[in-house]
C-alpha cells in the first residue's frame, strides 16, 4: 500500500476513536452514557439518558466519523482495497477507541457513515431499511441488524462486484452482530427495550 493510503487508514482509526456520545453528554451536562441505560456510548442510549437533541447530535457525529475519511479516500482515488480498509478502520476505531480505553459503541451509525461514503445510494438503501424496520417493530437493534445484513446485497446491485468492499461490509456486519449478541438474546426472549425506552 502507498504511504498515503497507510496514513489514511491510521487517521481514520483515530477519527473513529473520538466518542461523540461521551463528548456530547459532557458538553450538555448529561450523565455519562456508559453509566446509564444500556451503558453503550451510542445514539440510542443517549436518546434514553439525554433526549432527542443529544441523540441526534451523537448520531450525526458518529456517522461523520465513518463518512469523512471514506470521502477523503474517494477524493484521492485510492483503490477499492484501501477504500475498504479506511472504512473498516473508522468502524473499528468507534468500537475500540484508543482515547477511551478501547471501550466504545456498537458501530451502527459509523458503519452507516462508511456506507454513505462508499455510495450515497448504498447509504440510503441501508438507512431506509433501518427506518422501515424501526417504525414497524420499534426496536433499534433489530432494525440495525436487518439493515446491515442486507447491506452487502445492496452494494452488489448498486456498485457491482467489488470484492474488497463486499468483503469488508460482511466482516463489519459479522462484528456488529457479535457486538449485539445481548440484544439478540433480548429480542428472542421479548425483553429488548423499545426505541426511547429505558433498558
Amino acid at each position: 500500500m502507498p504511504l498515503t493510503d497507510i496514513l489514511l487508514v491510521c487517521v481514520s482509526y483515530l477519527l473513529g476513536s473520538i466518542s461523540t456520545a461521551i463528548i456530547v453528554c459532557k458538553l450538555m451536562q448529561l450523565p455519562d452514557p456508559r453509566t446509564m441505560g444500556s451503558g453503550n456510548p451510542g445514539a440510542t442510549n443517549v436518546l434514553r439518558v439525554g433526549g432527542k437533541k443529544a441523540a441526534a447530535i451523537t448520531l450525526f457525529g458518529d456517522m461523520l466519523k465513518g463518512l469523512v475519511p471514506v470521502l477523503v479516500a474517494q477524493w484521492l482515488k485510492v483503490d477499492d482495497l484501501s477504500l475498504a480498509l479506511v472504512g473498516f478502520s473508522a468502524f473499528i476505531g468507534h468500537l475500540y477507541p484508543v482515547f477511551f480505553g478501547f471501550k466504545g459503541g456498537k458501530g451502527v451509525a459509523t458503519l452507516l457513515g462508511v456506507l454513505f461514503g462508499f455510495s450515497w445510494l448504498l447509504g440510503l438503501a441501508t438507512a431506509g431499511t433501518w427506518l422501515i424496520v424501526a417504525r414497524v417493530f420499534k426496536l433499534s437493534s433489530l432494525a440495525a441488524l436487518i439493515a446491515t445484513a442486507l447491506a452487502p446485497l445492496y452494494l452488489y446491485y448498486i456498485m457491482g462486484k467489488s470484492i474488497p468492499l463486499i468483503a469488508v461490509i460482511i466482516v463489519m456486519t459479522i462484528i456488529l452482530f457479535w457486538r449485539h449478541k445481548e440484544n439478540i438474546q433480548n429480542i428472542l426472549s421479548g425483553k429488548e427495550s423499545s426505541i426511547g425506552k429505558s433498558s
